[in-house]
């Protein structure tokens, strides 16, 4: 197979966990001030937090496929 038999649990594990490190940092470490007019000062909080589960949610799963 092109590129090996795990290329989608590899490519899974990484956007999935660079979805939950960015959502994660994001409620963490806000930017200092808004770079435009319609910036927002901090990271809606709900949308960051479900899209990093989901993002964790998606590494674990594709790790667990590929340790199995």
């Amino acid at each position: 197979m092109f590129l090996g038999e795990n290329l989608l649990a590899y490519l899974v594990l990484a956007l999935g966990g660079a979805l939950a490190a960015g959502n994660i940092l994001a409620l963490i470490k806000p930017p200092p001030t808004a770079k435009a007019e319609g910036d927002l000062a901090k990271a809606p909080v709900a949308r960051s937090v479900l899209m990093a589960a989901v993002g964790a949610l998606a590494a674990a799963w594709s790790l667990a496929s590929l340790i199995r």
